[in-house]
């Protein structure tokens, strides 16, 4: 009796020494939201703090939320109701969530000479990108005007100093979309909730907007690949990058457009012109501590065209790659904090 007591002492402190860890295993969810999916993979190694189920659970709470505030979709949406809401000068309460996503792409539209402009979506659903699913024609010159007018950061005034956030619009017709910026914002609400639980390592992805923290189950950073621009809609891979503590979004215009009389129109508009941007930008993906700040600079930064975007990304030292169309393919050239961001991976 005395032997099998000792022996049950010396397996209770042994665990007690390497704190019974279970087996790491890799947890898998998936689910749709804001017009696409979303993935997220962690790590479970015992120290995280509630079943899958229920963090799945959790995650779409989350996704949710952020769709019932944000999105342009929904008729009773937060923004909607903004949006729909035709009183001039007259400040409304807004949620912290819209307040902070709102201010950040304020932030970026500066960063980005203009380039982000969350005021456009008039003329975006003029184009028939939007909600308004007009027929896939060009506008005329007249109604691109009549939609121009409403557009403009300076037309709307938001106010963060009180107790809680207002926002008022100086003109009945303005319509903000955060389609830009939504998604990023969405995925940093659920790396979040996977900090608060204690998930070390795990990838968030929503409509490849993705961020990502720790090693993946290789004990590498997790590896994320850039796409390879073509426009036959086949998928390939244009280069892989080791993601660590860090979250990236891609914008490019291979994916959304129509053609009318042989001539291609990017779902990108040129807040400045109101017609879809015409240049050599594939794409550009942007590395940036967060997934908000990654999706609005992408947006901005491809509308202003490579040229553009590469002189802004070294003025304010962003982590940009680039991938350009040229008369005989496709070259990639990437701004000096990517660089640099690559060799710290290495």
């Amino acid at each position: 009796m005395k032997k099998i007591l000792s022996g049950l002492l010396a397996v209770v402190f042994a665990c007690s020494l390497t704190a019974c860890k279970k087996e790491a295993e890799v947890i898998t969810l998936s689910g749709k939201t804001m017009g696409t999916t979303y993935h997220v993979k962690y790590i479970d190694d015992g120290a995280v703090s509630e079943s899958s189920q229920k963090t799945h659970e959790q995650i779409d709470s989350i996704l949710r939320d952020v769709n019932a505030k944000m999105s342009t979709y929904i008729k009773d949406s937060e923004l909607s109701r903004f949006n729909q809401n035709t009183r001039v000068n007259t400040p409304i309460e807004i949620s912290a969530d819209f307040a902070k996503v709102l201010a950040e792409a304020i932030r970026i539209h500066q960063i980005t000479e203009g380039a982000l402009d969350v005021t456009v979506g008039p003329v975006v659903n003029l184009w028939g990108f939007g909600p308004e699913k007009r027929p896939e024609r060009q506008p005329t010159p007249e109604q691109l005007a009549e939609r121009q007018a409403w557009v403009g950061l300076d037309k709307i005034t938001l106010d963060m100093w009180g107790q809680t956030p207002t926002l008022s619009k100086s003109v009945p017709q303005v319509y903000i979309d955060l389609s830009s910026i939504a998604k990023g914002f969405g995925v940093d609400q659920v790396a979040e909730k996977l900090e608060q639980l204690n998930a070390q390592n795990y990838m968030v992805e929503i409509g490849g907007e993705i961020r990502a923290k720790g090693k993946n189950a290789e004990g590498k950073p997790w590896q994320i690949a850039i796409e390879k621009p073509n426009m036959t809609g086949e998928r390939a891979v244009e280069n892989v990058i080791g993601l660590n503590n860090m979250a990236m979004a891609t914008s490019g215009d291979y994916r959304i457009y129509f053609e009318e009389n042989g001539k291609r129109f990017a779902h990108e508009i040129d807040p400045k012109t109101g017609y879809p941007i015409q240049h050599h930008l594939a794409s550009i993906t942007v590395f940036s501590p967060t997934t908000m700040t990654a999706d609005g600079l992408s947006t901005g930064l491809f509308v202003l065209g490579e040229e553009k975007a590469l002189e802004v990304a070294e003025k304010d030292d962003l982590a940009v790659y680039l991938i350009i169309k040229t008369e005989n393919g496709f070259e990639t050239k990437m701004s000096s904090a990517f660089k640099k961001l690559m060799e710290t991976k290495e």
